[in-house]
């Protein structure tokens, strides 16, 4: 009898080469663990609500009123809401067309896609087209969406930073691409190597690969660091002459820790380099409402831009889009909301600025607080978390740690990070999950935990570091960078 179309050995190849690590084996272990009774410190994925950052009150207030309209006609709406959020609800819901609980246009609501335009020209300092700028379900949804468009096959390669976020090798296996890395310079602060670049698709060409677009992840994840300017434009020059598609992945725009590099976008160094690099380079923007100060992961709400795409790849993207017919409604407010927050003189401004201030700051001292702590440990080194949510430490394993994790069929940082779990709780992911250099091994965790609860969960990771560190080294003082 021939296998049915979803027996495991007649799937989709495609399918079975996903490896997605940040909810793979640890992940799942922890889960096993949690049902066990174990308390676990989920930092394996960024998502500030889940380890215990609260919601700004004022796009909850607002969406909470679209959800339930019938409130706007309570007679005591005004003891309850403030007056901003009640007209900035009746606003959403007037051009919706039959509220949240319909369909939008494919692309988004036309109202929110122009917020998002002036919040782009604002930040910018050149228009935006709302037109070509699409809503969709959280970053996520977009890069895949624009990564199927421009895969044909594996014999096309996309350029990804290694290490990178697994969203980027998950999708490329899953459209039956190539992924074709270049390695970030962890002694140069995670920075990117132009020649190293030339290296990767030369090596690739080699292979008989066509190298067809390049991702940005800026702030980085997992490495946290943000490109500089000169920086930017030498990958903008670099995908002009190489005639390739640039992936901004900005969705971390808002998470910056030092003020030496501020958050730059691709698009405004594109706009002002010139022509005509300013005219040819393809570039498609990523953003998002789970990161920055809002963290609302659960919302999924998020947008791609598209700078120099010709009109009728455009409509061809529309017409994949509309299969699904819409994204996400409440999201999409959520997505107005953030690009067009309480304004200077709003009933709502002042306390938005608290909450958003107030979180902020406090990533910036955990961030500080978990990069200190690292490198305060044994063996191990951390570079300075400049942005996005994630710190990158380097793990420094003796070869008996090594010898020992073979023995048991695990990776190096797979089985220390197992070891760390077990021992303490905390759920990370290996670095192993985002690709690192042969013979090199990281973790990768947020710096989302409870400002509070993070001096106690340093703490209890440098005492299972020392202890490990202790087992498996034959002398003290194993090698540091």
């Amino acid at each position: 009898m021939p296998p049915k179309g979803l027996d495991y050995e007649s799937l989709n190849e495609n399918v079975k080469k996903v490896q997605y690590a940040v909810r793979g084996e640890l992940y799942l272990r922890a889960s096993e663990l949690q049902k066990e009774g174990k308390k676990i410190i989920f930092t394996n994925v960024g998502n500030p609500h889940a380890l215990g950052q609260k919601p700004l009150s004022f796009p909850r207030q607002v969406v909470a009123l679209c959800q339930a309209p019938f409130l706007l006609d309570d007679p005591n709406v005004g003891l309850i809401f403030p007056a901003d959020a009640i007209s900035r609800a009746k606003h959403y819901l007037s051009i919706t067309t039959g509220g949240l609980g319909a369909y939008s246009d494919s692309r988004g609501i036309p109202g929110v896609r122009k917020e998002v335009a002036e919040f782009i020209e604002r930040r910018d300092g050149y228009p935006s087209d709302p037109e070509l700028i699409y809503l969709t379900d959280g970053a996520s949804k977009g890069v895949m969406q624009i990564l199927n468009t421009i895969i044909r096959g594996e014999g096309d390669g996309v350029l990804v930073p290694v290490p990178q976020y697994p969203l980027y090798s998950a999708a490329i296996s899953l459209f039956g691409g190539s992924l074709v890395p270049y390695y970030l310079e962890e002694t140069a602060n995670w920075g990117l190597d132009l020649n190293n670049l030339r290296q990767s698709v030369a090596q690739a060409r080699s292979k008989g690969i066509t190298v067809r677009a390049m991702v940005i992840i800026n702030p980085g994840n997992p490495t946290g660091q943000c490109l500089s300017e000169a920086n930017l434009r030498e990958i903008l020059n670099f995908c002009f002459h190489e005639g390739l598609v640039l992936l901004g992945d900005e969705v971390y725009q808002q998470n910056i820790y030092q003020d030496e590099r501020p958050f730059i976008s691709a698009r405004k160094v594109l706009m002002g380099m010139g022509l005509p690099i300013s005219k040819e380079v393809q570039l498609v923007s990523f953003h998002t409402v789970s990161k920055g100060y809002w963290g609302e992961c659960g919302q999924r709400g998020g947008y791609f831009e598209m700078t120099n795409i010709p009109p009728q790849t455009v409509d061809e993207i529309y017409k994949v889009a509309s299969i699904a017919l819409s994204p996400n409604v409440p999201a999409q407010i959520f997505m107005g909301l953030m690009v067009n927050p309480p304004k200077p003189g709003d009933i709502s401004y002042e306390q938005f600025v608290r909450e958003s201030k107030g979180i902020l700051e406090s990533l910036r001292r955990r961030a500080r607080i978990m990069t200190d702590g690292f490198n305060n440990c044994r063996n191990i080194v951390c570079n300075f978390t400049e942005g996005a949510m994630y710190s990158f430490p380097q793990i420094r394993l003796p070869p008996r740690a090594i010898e020992a994790a073979k023995r048991a069929g695990k990776v190096a940082d797979v089985f220390y990070c197992l070891k760390l779990l077990e021992a303490t709780g905390i759920s990370t992911v290996p670095g192993s999950g985002f690709g690192q250099k042969e013979g090199v091994f990281h973790l990768r965790t947020t710096i989302l935990p409870a400002e509070e609860d993070m001096p106690a969960i340093m703490d209890s990771f440098k005492k299972f570091n020392d202890e490990f560190m202790e087992q498996y080294e034959d002398h003290r003082g194993y090698s540091r960078m």
